[in-house]
């Protein structure tokens, strides 16, 4: 995951080409000496494009989980902090928003944006928070009986102190965790939106951009969608095991609420 990102960082310095590079005398090149990881249809770096194309599916599924893991945020604290009928009325519009399959509601969002960047980052967004506001609803329910929360209540602490200074930095871990989750979920929808078309335009890529054009020519020049799949595959193992991993050392006990 380190190497991806300092790669996606560092992309001019680190890729042998231009993303949109051409190199008509080498195309649909295997992997050699010049072109590690092969050339495509037009002649471009595999390699090149691979590393350019970790910059949109990073940027997507850390910026679209950040933002959602905002709203979520703000929205479920209030909700299980106010109780009563506000909680009933948000949490059956985040019910609503719930039970709308993710995908269906991903792509119609995307279709009426437009390919790019930013029809996938609002429509990630909009689908996203409805799962983080729900955990910190849950979470802030929980807190909010506490005794200290009660002895802040009994020294006159108002309602947005004691959110902010008594309950959200008692979920901090869920947060965290939550975020690490997310991500890779992120990556691999905002992977399936440009494998079916529905993502970044040419000349630019993402490494669903990259399968979908190896998906095209499989049969004969299988290194094509190798190469990225790989990719999304290890990046998303490695985000999951650092939730495991900050999920078990910033709480041992919550294996099963993180689920």
């Amino acid at each position: 995951m380190i190497f991806v990102s300092s790669a996606a960082i560092f992309a001019p310095w680190v890729a042998p080409y231009s993303y949109e590079t051409q190199d008509t005398l080498n195309t649909l090149a295997a992997p050699g000496f010049d072109h590690w990881m092969g050339t495509d249809r037009l002649g471009r770096d595999l390699f090149s494009r691979l590393i350019y194309g970790a910059r949109v599916s990073l940027f997507i599924g850390v910026a679209t989980t950040l933002l959602a893991l905002l709203i979520g945020t703000i929205y479920g604290a209030v909700s299980g902090y106010a109780g009563g009928g506000a909680d009933r009325v948000m949490m059956r519009f985040v019910d609503v928003v719930f039970a709308l399959p993710d995908m269906l509601m991903i792509i119609l969002i995307t279709v009426m944006m437009g390919r790019g960047v930013m029809g996938m980052f609002i429509a990630l967004t909009l689908v996203s928070w409805v799962t983080v506001a729900r955990l910190v609803r849950g979470e802030v329910l929980r807190i909010k009986e506490y005794t200290y929360v009660e002895a802040a209540h009994a020294l006159g602490a108002g309602d947005l102190r004691i959110l902010l200074r008594e309950i959200l930095p008692n979920i901090l871990g869920l947060m965290i965790v939550t975020l690490t989750f997310r991500i890779p979920v992120a990556i691999l929808a905002e992977s399936t939106l440009s494998f079916i078309g529905l993502g970044i335009a040419p000349p630019f890529s993402s490494w669903g951009t990259l399968a979908n054009e190896g998906w095209k020519a499989i049969k004969f020049y299988p290194h094509l969608i190798l190469f990225p799949s790989v990719a999304i595959f290890l990046t998303i193992l490695s985000f999951n095991f650092l939730g495991e991993g900050l999920r078990d050392h910033l709480d041992p006990k919550s294996r099963t609420r993180f689920g």
